[in-house]
């Protein structure tokens, strides 16, 4: 033992090589920790979060050792120098990468099993789990540029003012993209509307959302075409959304006119009948039928019912309005249209 320890000292390449030895061997023992003990632990609750956790610090924890192990080895050499200088900024990057990669892994792992306890945990909801992960990645990324430039001795102080400067020139410059990015955050994490909504614009286009991104939401119209709208103007206007009710389910309206000699009961119960033949009205909620006014040529009626979901609108009304002029015809019942008399009189000289 006391020549290993006079070798050590007075031998710096048999001391490296004594270093780097025994990093390998906790290295290894650290490794054999992580999989024998702590995955046994994990393989006992039912939460698959911690075996992620302890699969991912499986690697850095190990490769951290043996790049704790390097830099103090190359410390024996004792002198300053450019091999020095650039040995030790290539280890703390490979550590920071290393962290930053698993950190990274490991917040997506978080937010993604947070968002499907979203029943217990309001904040972190599938609808908001993109927003969150944005906010995790900058953070990481951010921390780690910063921890490589002091790695190799880079003065930040001054790319922090340039930086100021120039993200106000880039401000600027980029008003509608910046309005857009935050008009996409403030989207995210309210809400008005999710993957698979139906929606209609203040402009009136009227489609099945497909994606939301930061910059915009695409639209896809029953007419297969993809609308792209920048998340501006999405937060400033006026959004119907279809389906942000309770249900998926919808209510159509068609309104009729039918003449003065028509029956009304016996008008009423012929769109009751219409409605309980429909294969797109559902029987519950049950359908209606209401007497709306008094019109100049006819009596206004307006059938009410429920659909499934709002994609089936149009098939809906389509066969509704098949259904019924086909009913009042073999019924006699009349749809009139406007009538006017004119009188003429003949003045007398």
């Amino acid at each position: 033992m006391k020549i290993l320890s006079e070798l050590f000292y007075t031998n710096t390449a048999f001391a490296m090589v004594y270093i780097m030895v025994i990093s390998l061997v906790v290295s290894a023992i650290v490794d054999l920790v992580v999989t024998r003990f702590l995955r046994k632990l994990a393989d006992k609750t039912k939460n698959q979060l911690d075996d992620v956790i302890i699969q991912t610090l499986r690697r850095p924890l190990a490769s951290t050792v043996v790049i704790v192990g390097a830099a103090f080895a190359l410390q024996r050499l004792g002198y300053e120098g450019t091999i020095p200088f650039v040995s030790r900024g290539v280890l703390i990057t490979l550590a920071v990468v290393l962290w930053t990669s698993a950190g990274m892994h490991i917040a997506m792992s978080s937010l993604n099993a947070l968002a499907q306890k979203a029943d217990t945990i309001k904040i972190v909801q599938p609808r908001t789990q993109p927003l969150f992960e944005i906010i995790a990645k900058t953070v990481l990324i951010a921390g780690a540029a910063y921890g490589i430039l002091l790695a190799w001795n880079v003065d930040v102080t001054a790319w922090l003012a340039s930086a100021g400067i120039l993200g106000i020139a880039v401000g600027f410059a980029a008003k509608d993209t910046l309005s857009n990015f935050f008009s996409g955050i403030f989207i995210l994490a309210d809400a008005p509307y999710k993957i698979g909504d139906f929606v209609i614009l203040g402009s009136g286009e009227r489609g099945m959302v497909t994606d939301i991104g930061i910059r915009s939401t695409r639209l896809l119209t029953r007419d297969d075409i993809e609308i792209i709208v920048p998340n501006a103007s999405i937060a400033n206007a006026k959004i119907v959304n279809e389906t942000g009710g309770p249900h998926d389910m919808e209510r159509v309206r068609l309104t009729v006119g039918v003449s003065y000699d028509s029956d009304v009961d016996q008008v009423k119960e012929v769109l009751m009948s219409v409605a309980a033949d429909s294969q797109y009205i559902v029987d519950e909620p049950t359908p209606r039928v209401r007497f709306r006014e008094f019109l100049d040529s006819s009596m206004k009626f307006q059938l009410m019912g429920w659909i499934e979901e709002p994609v089936l609108r149009g098939r809906a009304l389509d066969e509704l309005h098949t259904m019924v002029i086909k009913r009042f015809r073999k019924e006699g019942i009349v749809i009139p249209y406007p009538q006017r008399r004119v009188w003429l009189h003949q003045q007398e000289d």
